[in-house]
C-alpha cells in the first residue's frame, strides 16, 4: 500500500494534468457545446476506458523492466524530472486554448461518441508520457508488488481525471463564457501550473532513487 503523501503528491500532478488542454478535453468539450451533456458524458466514460488501456499497459511494463533493469529507474526518474520542467515551460509560453474547441461536430450515435472517446484517449501521447514519466517517481518495492502499485496511481488518476471532465462537460458552456470574459484568469492558471510543477521537478529530482 503506498504512503498516503506518495498518493497526494501523485493525485495533485494528475490535477494539474487534467487541467492542461489536450486531446481528451478538447474533445469532450467539442462534444458537449455541440451535440449537449449527454454526448459530453458517453464521450467521457470512452476516455475513462482509454485510461484503462494506458494504465495496464505501464503496469505490465513497469513490472518486467524493473525486474529485468532495476537501474532503468534511474534515467526514467530523470526523464520524468525533464519531463516536469518542460510542461512547465510550455505552460507558460503557449497559447491556452481550453475552450477554443469545434462546436460543428456533426452528431454522432452513442457508439460512436464512446468509440471516438476511447480512441483519442489510447493514442494520445500526452497520457502515455504521463504514465511512463510519474508513475516510476511513486513506486517502491518496499510498499508491494510493482503492478498493484501502479494500479493503485492509475485509480487515482481516474477518478481525479473523471470528477474534473466531467464537471468540465456539465458546465462547458457557462465555463466558456466565463473565461471568454476573464482572460486574466488563464494567466493566473498558467503561472499556477508552471510554478507548481517546477516545483514537483525540483522535490523528484533531489528525491533519493529509489
Amino acid at each position: 500500500m503506498l504512503p498516503l503523501q506518495e498518493m497526494s503528491l501523485f493525485a495533485l500532478a494528475a490535477f494539474l494534468m487534467v487541467l492542461s488542454p489536450g486531446p481528451n478535453m478538447i474533445y469532450l468539450i467539442s462534444r458537449s457545446l455541440s451535440q449537449g451533456k449527454e454526448a459530453g458524458i458517453i464521450s467521457l466514460f470512452g476516455v475513462m476506458c482509454g485510461f484503462l488501456f494506458h494504465i495496464l499497459m505501464v503496469s505490465f511494463g513497469l513490472t518486467a523492466i524493473f525486474f529485468a533493469v532495476p537501474y532503468a529507474f534511474v534515467v526514467v526518474k530523470f526523464l520524468g524530472v525533464a519531463y516536469l520542467l518542460y510542461l512547465a515551460y510550455q505552460a507558460l509560453t503557449s497559447e491556452n486554448k481550453l475552450f477554443q474547441a469545434d462546436t460543428a461536430l456533426a452528431r454522432d450515435t452513442p457508439l460512436r461518441l464512446f468509440n471516438i472517446g476511447l480512441l483519442t484517449n489510447v493514442l494520445n501521447p500526452k497520457m502515455a508520457m504521463f504514465y511512463l514519466s510519474f508513475f516510476p517517481q511513486f513506486i517502491n518495492p518496499e510498499y508491494g508488488a510493482v503492478f498493484i502499485q501502479s494500479f493503485q496511481l492509475g485509480i487515482i488518476q481516474i477518478i481525479i481525471s473523471f470528477t474534473i471532465n466531467l464537471l468540465i462537460v456539465l458546465s462547458a458552456a457557462k465555463m466558456a463564457t466565463w473565461v471568454a470574459q476573464k482572460p486574466l484568469w488563464l494567466k493566473i492558471q498558467q503561472w499556477f501550473m508552471a510554478s507548481v510543477l517546477t516545483g514537483l521537478a525540483v522535490k523528484m529530482a533531489f528525491t533519493k532513487v529509489k
